[in-house]
């Protein structure tokens, strides 16, 4: 019978086991550094930047008709948060498209980006106050396109009621569990969130839709995951072989 002493040795083997992709990389010092946080984003400060843009970049966004009416009535409202940014907006009734550019304000290079990332939120029906998030440094967001996972529209509606849950159950305790902002809208997800949250909301969106494992697994998993956080020892270190393994569909 195998002791307890060799199998936490074989598993630091497999650890320490180099990769032949790896084999000439050196290990840092914050590899194992419990005080680094490698996910952290440093914030952007307007004095790296002081003479602004050189040129103007804009970026434009259709939204569907059903969406006209809630945009006009919360366009103040993105048109202001776009503004302490240096960053200007158009909303064009009349052809159905949303515009933003940079201005001789706009200090951040990249704050451009967010702002193309905040008009295809909105035309994903993501509420306004919601969607102005995207602006923070932070905030990072995803939209998965469920359709092209499913062609039978029967199914298609069965599975994305599954991803759902009764009474949004299912959804909600997955937002929890990720500190994400998850919205189901005909055929995509929209989903805002931070590195960590995004990647298993998707996982576990993208197997739902396929059919390879229920959300209540992947969500049980998830719980799992926060208790292993919680324990100082095990911060650190590979977690599989204490999660549970289920059986595919």
């Amino acid at each position: 019978m195998t002791s307890m002493a060799e199998v936490e040795q074989s598993e630091q083997n497999l650890e320490n086991k180099v990769s032949k992709k790896n084999k000439n990389r050196k290990p840092k010092p914050w590899d194992d550094d419990p005080n680094i946080d490698d996910w952290k984003i440093e914030k952007f400060d307007p004095a790296w930047n002081p003479t602004g843009m050189l040129e103007v970049s804009s970026f434009s966004r259709y939204f569907p008709q059903h969406r006209e009416k809630y945009l006009e009535e919360s366009w103040p409202i993105v048109e202001s948060a776009l503004k302490q940014h240096g960053v200007s907006c158009m909303l064009n009734l009349v052809k159905g498209f949303m515009t933003v550019s940079t201005t001789k304000e706009t200090r951040d290079p990249y704050i451009i980006v967010k702002a193309r990332d905040l008009i295809r939120l909105l035309a994903r029906s993501v509420p306004a106050p919601q969607a102005i998030k995207i602006l923070e440094d932070e905030m990072l967001y995803d939209i998965i396109n469920i359709k092209i996972f499913v062609r039978n529209k029967e199914r298609f509606a069965r599975r994305r009621d599954q991803l759902i849950g009764p009474n949004s159950y299912t959804l909600k305790e997955l937002e929890r569990l990720t500190n994400c902002y998850i919205l189901v809208e005909g055929s995509t997800v929209a989903v805002m969130g931070s590195f960590k949250g995004i990647r298993p909301v998707r996982k576990t969106v993208e197997e739902c839709m396929e059919n390879i494992l229920h959300p209540k697994c992947n969500i049980m998993i998830l719980k799992m995951i926060k208790e292993l956080e919680k324990d100082p020892a095990l911060a650190i270190g590979n977690w599989d072989r204490f999660l549970p393994r289920f059986k595919r569909k």
